[in-house]
C-alpha cells in the first residue's frame, strides 16, 4: 500500500508498504508504526488516531488496525488505556540507549518508564541575555492589541516603510525622552527586529563611508563582533578598569595607530551598565567620548540594553542627550518585554539618517506593523511604565535574594555590578572559574564564565568570575536555581 494520510485530529504519514494478504498489510501496518516511534517521530505522549478512523483512512479493515495496535503494546511501543486511547508508551530515547552490537545503539522499549531528560540539557538556567519569560504582560499586551488593531489605520496593513510605523516612532519619542533623557524626533528613530539589525544596519553604512575599524569594549557579545567582522569592520578592544571602559584609547584601529590606516572613527559602548561587568561609565569618561568625537568627527553607538532597571541608584541618563548628532542611540523591548517581539529602535544623527534608511529599504527589512502598534498603546496607555515598575520590584528581590544567599553559603564569592540590570558578576578565587563551570555542567545548570565574553585582543587583565542572569530563570524556578549555583561555588 502507498502513502496514505490518516486524521483525527492531527494527520498522520504512514508508509505501510504492505502486501496484498491480511497478515501482509497487519505487519506492513505494525512495521511501519514502530519505525515511526523508534526514529522518534511520533513522540511520547502522542495520540493515534482510533481503529476505526485509521481504517477508514488507510482502507483496510478496522480489525487489521486494532491487531497492530494491541501487538505494539504487548510490544511495549505503544499504550492503550479506557478513555485516554492509544498513545506511544514513554520510553528510553536513542540517546540515552547503551550501545551495542557494531557501535549501533539498542533500544529497549519501556512501558511505564518516564520521559528521560536528554543528557547535559540544564535543568536550570543562569545564562544572561534574558527577561524572565514567564512575567510577559499578556493580559494587558492582549488588551493593547485589541485597542491597537481598532483604530488602526488601513494603511498599517499594506507594506511598510524602512522607518517604521509612525505610532509607535511618536510613542518611543515621549518615552525615552521622558524615561532615558533621550533628545528623539519621531521622524529620527529608525524601528528595527531587534538590536542585532539595527547593528548590523549602521555596520553597512559604516563601511560603505569607508570605515575599516571599529572600536569597542574589552568585555561584550561575540556576536555582535561577528556581526560587525562580517559587515567589513575589525574590531579594537579598549582598556577597562574599576571606572568602566577607559576612553583614553578612542580613535586606536585594530593597527594601533592613530594614523589613516589605524583610525577608527565610531565606538560601540554600553555606557549606562556596561555589558557584562555591570558598571556605568564615569561621568568624566562619557564626558572624554562626547568630546573625542566631536573632535574627531567620530560617532559613538549607544546600546541601552536594559536601561530601564536600576535598583540603588539614580538612573544613568543616555549619552545621546550629550550630543545627538555624535550618538546613535539603541534601544529594545527584548530585556523589557521579551526577544521574540523583535523590536529595537535606533535614534540616528540627522546627518546619518538618509543613509540607514536607504540601507534598509534596499535590504528589504522591515517589522510587523500589528506589533509596532500594539507597543505603541502599549506605551501611552502607561501599560509598559506598569510592567517596568512591577519587573524592577521582582528582579530586585531575586537580586537582594542572591547577595544574601552569598553571604550564608559561599562567603568568599563577591557580586558586583549589581546596581542595575538583569545578572550579576560573580567573582571567584583565581584559577577557579573553568572549574565551576564544569561543576555546574554536571548539576545541570546553565551559567557562563567571564571569559566567555573577553575580547580575544583585549589586554585588559584576566579574571575569574561567572556572569549570572538572576532574571532569567521563571518565577516559580528562582529557587531552585539559586540553590543548584550555591552549591556549585567554591
Amino acid at each position: 500500500m502507498g502513502d496514505s494520510w490518516a486524521t483525527l485530529g492531527v494527520d498522520l504519514h504512514l508508509e505501510t508498504g504492505g502486501g496484498g494478504a491480511r497478515t501482509g498489510v497487519r505487519r506492513g501496518l505494525t512495521d511501519a508504526l514502530r519505525a515511526a516511534v523508534r526514529g522518534g517521530r511520533l513522540a511520547p505522549g502522542t495520540r493515534l488516531p482510533s481503529s476505526r478512523s485509521l481504517a477508514v483512512d488507510l482502507g483496510i479493515a478496522r480489525n487489521t488496525v486494532a491487531d497492530a495496535y494491541a501487538d505494539l503494546v504487548a510490544e511495549g511501543w505503544l499504550t492503550a488505556r479506557q478513555g485516554s486511547g492509544t498513545r506511544v508508551a514513554e520510553r528510553v530515547s536513542p540517546a540515552d540507549a547503551k550501545p551495542g552490537g557494531r557501535g549501533s545503539a539498542v533500544v529497549t522499549p519501556v512501558r511505564t518508564a518516564p520521559v528521560r531528560r536528554r543528557a547535559g540539557a540544564p535543568t536550570h538556567d543562569l545564562k544572561p541575555g534574558s527577561p524572565d519569560l514567564s512575567s510577559f504582560p499578556r493580559a494587558e499586551w492582549l488588551k493593547a492589541a485589541r485597542r491597537a488593531v481598532a483604530a488602526a489605520p488601513n494603511d498599517a496593513f499594506g507594506y511598510a516603510g524602512p522607518r517604521g510605523r509612525v505610532e509607535l516612532r511618536e510613542a518611543l519619542a515621549g518615552y525615552l525622552a521622558r524615561a532615558r533623557g533621550v533628545y528623539a524626533e519621531p521622524d529620527r528613530i529608525v524601528i528595527t527586529a531587534g538590536f542585532v539589525q539595527a547593528l548590523s544596519l549602521l555596520g553597512r553604512v559604516l563601511r560603505r563611508r569607508g570605515l575599516r575599524d571599529m572600536t569597542v569594549e574589552s568585555y561584550g557579545l561575540d556576536i555582535h563582533w561577528d556581526l560587525l567582522h562580517r559587515e567589513g569592520l575589525r574590531t579594537a578592544p579598549l582598556d577597562f578598569d574599576e571606572l568602566g571602559t577607559v576612553t583614553e584609547g578612542l580613535g586606536r584601529g585594530v593597527g594601533g595607530g592613530g594614523g589613516a590606516r589605524g583610525a577608527s572613527k565610531a565606538v560601540l559602548l554600553t555606557p549606562a551598565h556596561q555589558f557584562p561587568m555591570g558598571v556605568p561609565l564615569h561621568p568624566d569618561r562619557r564626558a572624554a567620548a562626547v568630546d573625542w568625537a566631536r573632535r574627531e568627527g567620530g560617532l559613538i553607538l549607544e546600546d541601552d540594553y536594559d536601561g530601564e532597571f536600576r535598583y540603588d541608584r539614580q538612573p544613568v541618563g543616555a549619552l545621546q542627550g550629550l550630543d545627538p548628532e555624535r550618538v546613535v542611540y539603541l534601544g529594545t523591548a527584548s530585556k523589557s518585554l521579551a526577544p521574540s517581539l523583535r523590536l529595537g529602535w535606533m535614534v540616528v544623527p540627522s546627518g546619518l539618517i538618509d543613509d540607514v534608511l536607504g540601507e534598509k529599504d534596499a535590504a528589504h527589512w522591515s517589522c510587523g506593523a500589528l506589533d509596532q502598534l500594539t507597543l505603541a498603546e502599549f506605551l501611552t496607555s502607561g501599560a509598559y511604565d506598569r510592567h517596568v515598575r512591577g519587573a524592577r520590584l521582582r528582579y530586585r528581590r531575586r537580586r537582594d535574594q542572591l547577595v544574601e544567599a552569598l553571604a550564608a553559603r559561599a562567603p568568599e564569592v563577591r557580586a558586583t555590578g549589581i546596581a542595575a540590570g538583569l545578572h550579576a558578576v560573580l567573582e571567584l578565587p583565581p584559577g577557579t572559574e573553568q572549574s565551576v563551570v564544569q561543576a555546574a555542567n554536571w548539576e545541570r545548570l546553565a551559567v557562563q564564565g567571564l571569559t566567555r565574553f573577553r575580547h580575544p585582543l583585549a589586554k585588559t587583565p584576566r579574571q575569574d568570575a561567572l556572569v549570572v542572569g538572576y532574571g532569567t530563570p521563571a518565577e516559580h524556578g528562582w529557587a531552585g536555581a539559586l540553590d543548584a549555583l550555591c552549591r556549585v561555588l567554591p
